[in-house]
């Protein structure tokens, strides 16, 4: 639904109700006009790499598709530390909160140098936005036959030892939790099947939630159909990874029987749209994932395949890449309307990440909330429909958020944040890391 004239009863964090006209009688503690403001819920983020932010734009990695960009970049990833990890967190999460994102989920898969899920904890601190980090993982260096650089893979006991520590230190199962822990191999191509299996176990032993790359590129196709003689999702399904429990990111490369066997598993996608370009992945099967019943939310995806971190940016870039890819010619269906992309963008994101308290305006869900003015001119003419303006003019900053009704953007200024000296930081151990 869509209210004019609207207002949200807020108390302890959660909406208590929603209306048209006069809010009801009664004394509130305060009061704020968002009168000549669209409000909606906020975005949500289901596939990062925060840490990318330090290698956005490297030489050698601009003009690469997949396989040869990673080769690229994790010789300098390699050297990152524990304040590389911190900091790197803190700006990605500052950028997605300035495009309107509540929730972000972040997966990082590589701990080099004594780094750990801890430093993005830390990263995170007083920042009142909902946070899911995985407990990522590799373990099949370059010389077992994997990608990446035997210095960054770690022993199989090590990573499900620590996935079990940071799950019993950081993980909240609660309605309304800030903050949760997801496992999450990095690809097939980067772990064994013993650690994939080993791994599912562990998060249903523990009821969290499973996380991979998947089909991403046709070489992963290649690389599945020659190392496990199966393609990728039904690699998936020979190791328990598939079910409600699960969401992989991409999953570009389906076929249409497996997006079926993924619809009634319960099995969900992170779409990343502006990564899929970036490298060249090629086209997601948005329209057919939803059409299917599988559940879809959008991901950023790293700020070395992205460059950028901004939630309602990668929203119309989802509805923009859906409707080439019906263009007459190349697919068919109907253009996707800016109100799914949203969709996609709120409840989609929260339903992927197994949410049932974030992603809606309505009585009983978290008081998450953004809003952007309309008065602004990137959104001259469009009066006539602030919501799909939104997303179809100019991606923009949000003026306003609340997480759990807690300011977290005020008049486009992120709350208690010191945002040039967090830049600033931020670029110092950049260039030190790429240098």
């Amino acid at each position: 639904d869509e209210l004019s004239d609207a207002y949200v009863l807020v108390k302890d964090g959660w909406i208590e109700e929603v209306g048209s006209g006069e809010p009801p009688d009664g004394d509130v503690d305060e009061s704020v006009d968002m009168s000549g403001h669209v409000v909606l819920p906020g975005l949500v983020n289901t596939h990062h790499h925060l840490y990318q932010t330090l290698t956005r734009a490297v030489p050698g990695a601009q003009d690469s598709g997949l396989f040869d960009w990673l080769t690229t970049l994790y010789p300098i990833w390699a050297r990152m530390t524990p304040d590389h990890v911190r900091v790197a967190t803190r700006v990605g999460l500052a950028e997605l909160a300035l495009s309107g994102c509540t929730t972000a989920f972040d997966h990082q898969y590589l701990w080099p140098n004594g780094s750990r899920i801890d430093d993005q904890f830390e990263g995170a601190a007083g920042l009142p936005m909902r946070f899911h980090v995985s407990r990522g993982s590799m373990s099949l260096g370059r010389s077992d036959g994997g990608l990446p650089p035997d210095s960054v893979v770690e022993s199989e006991d090590a990573i499900l030892s620590d996935s079990e520590r940071a799950v019993a230190s950081f993980h909240d199962p609660d309605r309304g939790a800030t903050r949760r822990v997801v496992l999450a191999p990095c690809s097939p191509f980067s772990v064994t099947t013993e650690l994939m299996t080993r791994t599912a176990d562990l998060a249903r032993d523990l009821d969290v939630t499973l996380h991979t790359h998947l089909a991403e590129t046709w070489d992963e196709e290649e690389f599945c159909l020659e190392k496990f003689g199966k393609r990728p999702v039904e690699y998936m399904e020979s190791v328990g990874w598939m079910g409600e429990d699960v969401w992989y990111a991409h999953a570009v490369h389906v076929a249409e029987d497996e997006i079926d066997r993924m619809a009634a598993s319960g099995t969900g996608v992170a779409h990343c749209p502006t990564s899929n370009m970036r490298l060249a992945s090629g086209l997601a099967p948005v329209s057919r994932y939803r059409d299917a019943g599988v559940r879809v939310g959008l991901g950023v995806d790293g700020s070395a395949s992205n460059d950028s971190s901004s939630m309602i940016g990668e929203t119309r870039q989802a509805m923009l890449l859906n409707r080439l890819g019906v263009a007459p010619g190349v697919g068919e269906g109907e253009q996707m309307s800016a109100r799914a992309a949203l969709e996609m963008a709120t409840v989609g994101g929260a339903a992927v990440l197994g949410r049932d308290d974030i992603g809606v305006i309505a009585p009983g869900f978290a008081a998450d909330l953004i809003a952007f003015d309309l008065e602004r001119l990137e959104f001259a003419g469009s009066l006539h429909d602030p919501v799909a303006a939104v997303v179809l003019c100019d991606p923009v900053r949000v003026d306003h958020s609340w997480v759990g009704g807690v300011p977290l953007v005020q008049s486009g200024v992120l709350v208690d944040v010191d945002l040039p000296q967090l830049v600033s930081e931020h670029n110092r151990l950049s260039l030190e890391l790429i240098n």
